[in-house]
């Protein structure tokens, strides 16, 4: 816009000298207004003199079209020198910014608890805003703040005097300890943060509070971290006592991080004084806790089927298993051959088999029994030259199972007569590569029509079921595979040395079609148990353990559950279940890194040594030298005094307690020392 124009609108609304000008004067056209000084912010534009006003009025008033291009004129002299008082004007304007910036910066000062304050231009309003003058830092600055805070908690001995100084009751929560296997994460800090904000609510109510932290420094998780720092010779030449060795030094130094980690969280605990799994004393008072069992009836050793990890070449519970998205299985549905029907059976005895399915082909060596259910029906149906015996539920899907790919529809399996369980019960079938005959027997509820035939292979040695029917029966407990999960001679010369979830399985499939024994193969998708240590499958095997058993003190546990005041009350709902369901704990572990169960052996019989002095003498052994005076000492310094004399004949047991027992335990070894709670 021309300065003639800009001139001619200043006075139309007030003397010139009450105005001011903008450093460029296109900026009116580009949605400036003019107004007056009074409403613009001091020294925002340099004022305009009376006599530059009155040059710009001396413009012409056609300089400028408004709504287009400006008339082509000639300049006059006048209007040169007002067009360069306007760009004066507008350097002054922009050195006066530059030098209000400069000023401002240089005026900055530091106030002595680090709150600075900008110097400011006197305006109207510096007297009259209030602004807050405090030594309160905006920001958390945490990484300073906290250890400082932290060391202020540690020098004054707050958590200790409030313990001391609080009139209320005692209030012991007792710490659940965490593995000693590596650096904290998310879960450890909900865990321990939760428990802190209960611990200071406690305090705040006036309680005396107590709270003892805890690690489990035993076990597999440990034993696994220390065996992935070695090489493979090392490895081989590691004896139990030096892999304890490592273990406990790995355990202790994690301690040290985990703890440091857990007080940088500001947990408020006795941090001097933990619970180790590892201490003598915590690991005597486990054993003793042990002994009171024994004492109780409640722990005994047998021969049973448990979750088996040949990875970790150990006995797992159930509480160590996990069972992950994604596991597929090669299932296998086959016939026995029957050589003896039942009477029911009898009138279609030639060519009669009995039809099974199963989703671990390598159980066929160990193959004792077929099972079925007494209630449900079972039908003989016609399938080519031969009759098959499977669950009247099941005719349709075996028939649909069993069509090849090469065929339009189904084979049609034709009924030929219906049974009850109880009728099929007695028949005898010949095992298709084993030299044995086996009887068609009653199983119990688990046999059903939801899937398979109806009819269960059974091998008392690979299942849980089976190992129940088995007792049952009298059948014996075969299981032909060794630590590894490899075949062994048992299993006959075919199988043996291979392993069970590889090539073992696959030449079981292999040996029942040589046979004539196999009518499909497939595919089955299903939850398997897996090690949730080393992330791979387990296998079910009978092997010689040691367990706890809680059906004694089932009922007490029951009852206890009443005497609890439940927060939320959902979880009485949740534990009752639990308890009435649990089976026998299998306690003992194939591990060297842990608390050894103190039981001697007779070399020749196999008699095992565990009474109430044998126990007590180990327990106070332990207390002196730790556990690991059981590998290192001489078994003369371990079998109590009445069996000194005969220490050439025993020997001691080398498997150790499931860490769970460890953990399970410390009531005896921490919480009564504190004197519990209310």
């Amino acid at each position: 816009m021309a300065a003639a124009s800009l001139g001619r609108r200043a006075a139309a609304y007030t003397p010139a000298a009450a105005f001011v000008v903008p450093s460029f004067p296109s900026a009116v056209g580009r949605g400036f207004s003019l107004r007056p000084a009074a409403a613009l912010r001091p020294g925002a534009f340099p004022a305009v003199s009376p006599m530059r006003v009155a040059a710009l009025r001396r413009v012409a008033p056609h300089s400028l079209n408004m709504c287009g291009a400006a008339a082509p004129v000639q300049k006059s002299e006048e209007e040169i020198q007002a067009a360069r008082e306007v760009k004066k004007a507008a350097k002054e304007a922009k050195k006066a910014a530059a030098k209000r910036k400069e000023d401002g910066s240089q005026k900055k000062e530091g106030a002595s608890q680090g709150v600075a304050k900008k110097a400011k231009e006197e305006s109207v309003y510096s007297q009259t805003v209030n602004l807050p003058q405090t030594t309160f830092d905006q920001r958390a600055n945490s990484q300073v703040k906290e250890p400082e805070l932290h060391k202020f908690w540690a020098t004054e001995q707050i958590y200790e005097k409030l313990y001391t100084e609080n009139t209320g009751t005692k209030f012991v929560l007792h710490d659940g300890p965490p593995y000693a296997n590596g650096d904290l994460h998310i879960g450890h800090a909900l865990n321990k943060i939760l428990k802190d904000f209960i611990n200071r609510y406690q305090i705040m109510k006036g309680r005396k509070v107590r709270f003892v932290p805890g690690w489990d420094c035993h076990g597999m998780p440990i034993e696994l971290k220390v065996l992935q720092t070695m090489k493979g010779d090392e490895k081989k030449n590691m004896t139990p006592i030096s892999l304890r060795k490592r273990a406990a030094e790995f355990a202790k130094a994690t301690v040290d991080k985990q703890s440091d980690s857990f007080q940088r969280y500001g947990i408020w605990a006795d941090w001097s004084e933990p619970y180790l799994t590892l201490d003598p004393k915590y690991e005597a008072a486990q054993i003793e806790a042990f002994g009171a069992m024994v004492k109780g009836g409640h722990i005994y050793r047998g021969r049973k089927p448990v979750n088996w990890s040949p990875s970790s070449r150990t006995a797992l519970a159930e509480a160590e298993l996990e069972y992950p998205e994604g596991h597929v299985s090669t299932s296998m549905y086959a016939s026995f051959e029957v050589v003896e029907a039942s009477a029911a059976l009898k009138p279609y005895a030639e060519g009669l088999r009995v039809a099974v399915w199963t989703t671990t082909p390598w159980t066929m060596p160990a193959n004792l029994a077929v099972a079925v259910n007494a209630k449900l029906e079972y039908s003989v149906v016609a399938y080519g030259a031969i009759k098959l015996v499977v669950a009247k539920d099941l005719v349709q899907t075996l028939a649909s199972k069993l069509k090849k790919a090469e065929d339009e529809t189904a084979p049609t399996l034709e009924i030929l007569a219906t049974f009850t369980g109880a009728e099929v019960e007695g028949t005898k079938y010949k095992h298709p590569f084993a030299d044995r005959t086996s009887e068609v027997v009653l199983g119990g509820d688990y046999i059903t029509t939801e899937s398979g035939t109806g009819l269960v292979h059974t091998a008392p040695g690979h299942g849980a079921e089976d190992y129940l029917t088995g007792l049952k029966y009298g059948l014996p407990l075969l299981s032909p595979v060794d630590d590894a999960g490899r075949f062994t001679e048992e299993a006959g010369p075919e199988l043996v040395g291979k392993d069970v979830l590889g090539d073992g399985n696959t030449a079981c499939i292999e040996m029942m079609d040589k046979a004539g024994a196999l009518l499909k193969v497939e595919p089955y998708p299903h939850k398997y148990p897996y090690d949730w240590r080393t992330k791979k499958p387990t296998i079910f095997r009978a092997t010689d353990q040691w367990f706890a058993s809680v059906e004694n003190f089932r009922e007490a546990c029951l009852k206890a559950i009443d005497t609890v005041t439940w927060m939320p009350a959902t979880g009485k709902n949740r534990i009752t279940p639990m308890i009435t369901g649990r089976s026998d704990w299998c306690i003992s572990r194939q591990r060297s890194w842990g608390v050894p169960i103190p039981v001697f052996y007779h070399k020749e019989t196999g008699e095992a040594l565990l009474t109430e002095e044998s126990i007590n003498y180990v327990r106070d052994v332990v207390a002196e030298c730790g556990t690991d005076g059981w590998w290192e000492l001489p078994i003369e310094d371990l079998l109590p005094p009445s069996h000194k004399d005969q220490a050439h004949l025993w020997e001691t047991g080398k498997d150790t307690m499931d860490v769970w027992f460890d953990s399970g335990s410390s009531w005896n070894g921490v919480a009564k020392k504190w004197g519990g709670g209310e």
